[in-house]
């Protein structure tokens, strides 16, 4: 079954978050971006980034070294209109405008995640690895509504 995906154009949008660098074939992979996710919300980092543009929390990955094989950063972010004043650990990242494929998943937040992403690497999309994005409107554990935004 392929999953279904519309194309749509996104502006440039900026971020603030924490970064971790990692690569598909580590095997600790999982492990350091949960450990992200987990520093994330036990050091109150959404109260602490301000000007936000929206309730959201992304999972950010970009800076591809190649392509599904290679390192990349996984930043763990929310957007904001400016970013002038950075809680300690965070940075300042940028999602390039361009053409994105938009999937929208539900289910348990982190499973219909990994389940998506091993499909994902299954199919035959032609991606840039300029950026892609996982975006949380809310953060129920068991019934999540993600979208995901793979740059094509």
């Amino acid at each position: 079954m392929t999953m279904q995906y519309e194309e749509v154009y996104l502006e440039e949008r900026i971020v603030v978050g924490l970064k971790a660098r990692t690569k598909n074939s580590d095997p600790t992979m999982s492990e350091t971006i949960s450990k992200l996710w987990g520093k994330f919300f036990e050091n109150n980092l959404y109260d602490a980034i301000s000007n936000k543009v929206n309730y959201s929390i992304m999972g950010l990955y970009d800076e591809y070294e190649s392509d599904v094989n290679g390192a990349y950063d996984m930043t763990v972010c929310v957007q904001v209109s400016k970013s002038d004043s950075l809680p300690e650990g965070c940075v300042v990242k940028h999602i390039p405008a361009g053409k994105y494929a938009k999937f929208k998943i539900k289910g348990h937040v982190q499973k219909a995640v990994m389940a998506f992403w091993q499909e994902l690497w299954e199919m035959n999309l032609n991606r840039s690895y300029r950026a892609d994005f996982e975006e949380y409107t809310d953060m129920l554990e068991d019934e999540a509504e993600i979208t995901i935004y793979i740059a094509i």
